[in-house]
């Protein structure tokens, strides 16, 4: 079967395995043990922490390891909003993944005001509609980077820059974009990032905090990783996901360009059957080109993947965090398209190890599919 749904999760590297063996053997102890062995297990996980403060442009102290982007995503926005219990306005978006989505409508329920805002056409949200919706009682803001389930890349260096003159907190979602744009925290209080998407481990990831920014831990007493989360940390794990970060941030750009060329010939591909098979923002610059949104006219989105399936590609209708839950797409009905268009979404995201000629038997699948329904 060929694999195009890695924006859902890939699969390890290599490089990132060695690494959870090596430190499986060698950096098993708790790295909050005072002996030697434990120490080893220190020492890895400072070092891992280096790393990925090093790609973010970001100090190691605001680095705290998590169990993954979800976990950081949460613990993050509600350790922030604990150290400013005074304000209770929150801002974000219609199209947050999931774990963020559900926790507001929840903070909504705990007497917090939570203002939604829709993306343009285009899925993005601009620094406009940010300035006209923060107020004195704005606690916090959180924009996803890139949205998981049509590509788009929001400005967020821009809304930073206008939240930190507001003194107004600043959270972006950016799992879908670390190790595949730059990302440079300098103007952003907070981050979460995932292993799993950048070919590392699954369980694993990491939130980053300024570490100028006041918070409060989600339970007070908690030891490991400086009080931001409890239980012993995953060293092997974490190890592994700073080789994958470190490999993945050397080879950006290239798999950037890759990923743009793979883009563009299945556009090329599929021109003639344009009517049947369109690609959302086909030609908008401020998307990621390894996240592809199509969609299918008059055929749905899951008969396309199942289909796809039967052939032996592996393709999704929408965010692996969302699928099961038989509702349309909040990303495609946020851009507006209605809930039936919504439904003949199909995303077909690219990896490091697609290739020019997978694209191709891609292409001949889908319009395959595409004459079969209308037979």
């Amino acid at each position: 079967m060929i694999y195009f749904d890695y924006a859902a999760t890939t699969p390890m590297s290599e490089n990132a395995l060695n690494i959870y063996a090596k430190a499986a053997k060698n950096a098993y102890g708790n790295s909050s043990s005072l002996h030697d062995i434990g120490d080893i297990s220190a020492r890895t996980l400072s070092a891992s922490r280096k790393v990925i403060a090093t790609i973010i442009n970001g100090h190691e102290k605001g680095v705290y390891f998590t169990s993954g982007g979800s976990e950081a995503n949460i613990l993050t926005v509600q350790s922030l909003l604990n150290g400013i219990q005074h304000k209770k306005h929150i801002i974000t978006t219609a199209n947050e993944h999931s774990s963020l989505h559900t926790f507001f409508k929840n903070l909504e329920s705990k007497g917090y005001e939570v203002s939604y805002l829709k993306p343009n056409q285009q899925g993005i949200i601009t620094l406009n509609q940010i300035q006209s919706e923060v107020s004195k009682e704005t606690a916090l803001v959180s924009i996803q980077h890139g949205n998981s389930e049509i590509g788009t890349i929001n400005p967020i260096e821009d809304i930073g820059l206008f939240l930190r003159e507001e003194r107004v907190l600043f959270h972006s979602d950016c799992v879908q974009t670390f190790g595949k744009i730059p990302i440079d925290v300098k103007h952003i209080d907070a981050i979460s990032i995932s292993s799993h998407k950048i070919y590392g481990p699954k369980g694993v990831g990491a939130a980053y905090i300024s570490p100028s920014v006041h918070w409060q831990p989600i339970l007070p007493g908690t030891t490991h990783e400086s009080g931001f989360r409890p239980g012993t940390v995953d060293v092997p794990a974490i190890a592994a996901f700073a080789a994958a970060a470190s490999d993945i941030s050397k080879d950006q750009q290239k798999l950037y360009d890759h990923f743009l060329q793979l883009k563009n010939q299945l556009i090329e591909f599929l021109e003639p059957y344009h009517d049947k098979i369109s690609l959302i923002n086909a030609h908008l610059p401020h998307t990621l080109p390894n996240i592809l949104p199509f969609l299918f006219n008059g055929i749905e989105g899951q008969y396309v993947m199942l289909e796809a399936n039967r052939f032996g590609m592996a393709i999704s209708t929408g965010s692996a965090c969302q699928v099961g839950m038989q509702a349309p797409s909040r990303s495609i009905l946020a851009i507006g398209y209605n809930e039936q268009q919504a439904k003949q979404y199909v995303r077909i995201s690219l990896g490091k190890d697609t290739t020019f000629t997978q694209i191709e038997k891609l292409g001949k699948v889908l319009i395959n599919i595409v004459e079969n329904f209308r037979k």
